[in-house]
């Protein structure tokens, strides 16, 4: 009777054992948290007088609740290109003054200038201005589309917007190709319970759909934990990642999940709102801002813009005379024939 008892106690135990292994070899085939995981060597974050230049800089341009709206320039965004006014700056510029309810964003957009040229021309225009020393190399001149100069500056851009969450703001990112017609703050979620909103070049009509196709030429991001810590894990990704710039590595990072190991919370922008030359808008009445995206140049980038300020003026006047039905957008006429140039450059 004794060694029954023995005998199945010990055979009970045997199975424990048995059960307890095959749960943990079952638990050792799950894939590892691959992004949380990832080594982030620390990046040399402001100190002393520069990080006291950035936080004054930040402080003069934020709106309520430590938000901002940031954009980078460089001697060619300023210049006109060719010598034939207006440059991109003054066109990016022009947008908010032709816009609607755009000129007092004005007050909040932070131009961060990384070289001399374009710091002295954005303190001229009277604006908040910030001088980013990058030590990476000169990023004055325009860059070559996908050269080790161009991947270097988005880079740095990206670096530095990192910064700016660990400070504690919240910020607009608009490239300077980018044309505030309406204030897109009235169509952005202001809850806290996202975490990033970013534009799309192909809008697949699910604001939630992580198959979006995106673009870093304009995202709103709060600034928190998760943030940050997708900006540290997306900069460090740079180093894996040669011969990729950093839109095309965030597009992967979010395609292998990213997302739901951070539990961050995107959005992505209808492009029926926040426009550009990859999916022209069909209605006037309903855009905010158009991207020239899908173009290769500054030059087609100026001629195609002014050609958007055009039918904007356009539209406004027929708005009150003659009504919008007649409404259309000029073609992308330079824009489309940028990808036939030889030796492509893209600001």
């Amino acid at each position: 009777m004794d060694y029954t008892k023995n005998s199945i106690s010990t055979l009970a135990i045997i199975s424990l054992l048995l059960v307890v292994f095959i749960y943990i070899s079952t638990l050792s085939t799950f894939p590892p948290k691959t992004f949380l995981s990832f080594q982030i060597n620390p990046t040399k974050s402001p100190i002393g007088m520069a990080k006291y230049e950035l936080e004054e800089a930040l402080k003069k341009a934020s709106m309520a609740e430590k938000t901002v709206i940031i954009t980078v320039i460089n001697k060619a965004y300023v210049e006109p290109y060719n010598g034939e006014y207006p440059s991109m700056f003054d066109l990016f510029l022009e947008g908010f003054w032709e816009g609607e309810s755009t000129r007092e964003l004005l007050e909040h957009l932070l131009v961060v200038a990384v070289d001399q040229t374009a710091y002295e021309r954005c303190k001229f225009r009277r604006l908040h201005c910030y001088r980013l020393v990058t030590g990476d190399g000169d990023f004055g001149g325009e860059k070559i589309y996908m050269s080790e100069e161009f991947i270097k500056m988005m880079w740095r851009r990206t670096r530095f917007s990192m910064e700016v969450l660990k400070l504690g703001y919240n910020f607009i990112f608009t490239d300077t190709d980018v044309m505030w017609l309406r204030n897109p703050f009235l169509m952005l979620n202001k809850s806290k319970n996202l975490d990033l909103q970013m534009s799309t070049d192909w809008f697949n009509g699910d604001s939630f759909s992580y198959s979006n196709s995106i673009n870093t030429g304009f995202y709103y991001v709060r600034s928190n934990r998760k943030t940050i810590t997708l900006f540290e894990i997306w900069y460090a990704m740079r180093r894996n990642s040669k011969g990729m710039k950093e839109q095309d590595v965030l597009a992967k990072m979010l395609r292998e999940g990213v997302n739901k190991e951070l539990y961050l919370r995107m959005k992505f922008l209808d492009t029926l709102y926040f426009g550009g030359f990859c999916s022209d808008n069909k209605d006037v009445k309903l855009i905010m801002t158009v991207h020239s995206n899908c173009c290769r140049t500054i030059e087609a980038k100026v001629a195609d813009l002014k050609n958007v300020l055009v039918d904007w003026k356009r539209y406004k006047e027929g708005h009150v005379a003659a009504g919008e039905n007649s409404f259309k957008w000029s073609k992308h006429i330079s824009c489309n024939n940028s990808w036939h140039a030889l030796n492509p450059t893209l600001s």
